[in-house]
């Protein structure tokens, strides 16, 4: 598999495009939101706006991973980040993940990123499985994960403590087979 190629999908909500080092300032304004570091942050990760122009510059060179850019389709807003990586090529799986700062919640842009990022997963990359993990107190993204699709396969109880409280990890996934038959006429 080689991420090499940096698609653009278009949504009627939304566009995903490759990032590119001006995005880093608006993505800073995003990652330092107080319920982004809550829901997508490990306690005590150390983020700097040299660092996020640094990754951002990186991305589109990288062959071993897909991070995309959530747009505002009307607007042209950079409003998150889809990203697929930690490619296992035995399995034809890997990790998803996503973030979506306070201009693109309450609006379908997440459901509808997830559901370009993942159908391109499947369509084109040939992946078989792509998977995820997120905070057991994180409702809002599960409630949308499995709307798309994933199914809960299990949890790591007590995975971390977060305000001085342990917390869960929820593990998830979706299947190339079970993404084709949800999108057929007949299901549902």
């Amino acid at each position: 598999m080689n991420f090499s190629v940096k698609p653009t999908l278009t949504g009627p909500k939304t566009v995903l495009r490759p990032f590119c080092e001006a995005d880093a300032e608006v993505m800073w304004e995003i990652v330092t939101d107080p319920e982004v570091q809550h829901f997508a942050f490990d306690p005590g990760t150390e983020i700097t706006r040299e660092r996020l122009r640094s990754w951002y510059a990186s991305t589109s060179g990288q062959s071993d991973r897909l991070d995309l850019a959530v747009t505002d389709r009307a607007t042209g807003e950079v409003l998150g980040e889809v990203v697929l990586c930690g490619w296992d090529p035995d399995a034809r799986s890997c990790t998803f993940r996503t973030l979506i700062g306070p201009r693109g919640r309450g609006r379908g842009i997440g459901t509808e990123a997830i559901r370009l990022i993942v159908g391109h997963g499947f369509a084109q990359l040939g992946l078989h499985r792509i998977q995820l993990g997120a905070y057991g107190f994180n409702h809002r993204a599960l409630h949308v994960y499995k709307k798309v699709g994933f199914v809960v396969e299990g949890v790591r109880r007590d995975a971390q403590i977060r305000d001085g409280e342990w917390v869960d990890e929820i593990l998830m996934a979706v299947l190339d087979h079970e993404w084709t038959a949800a999108l057929s006429p007949s299901a549902g």
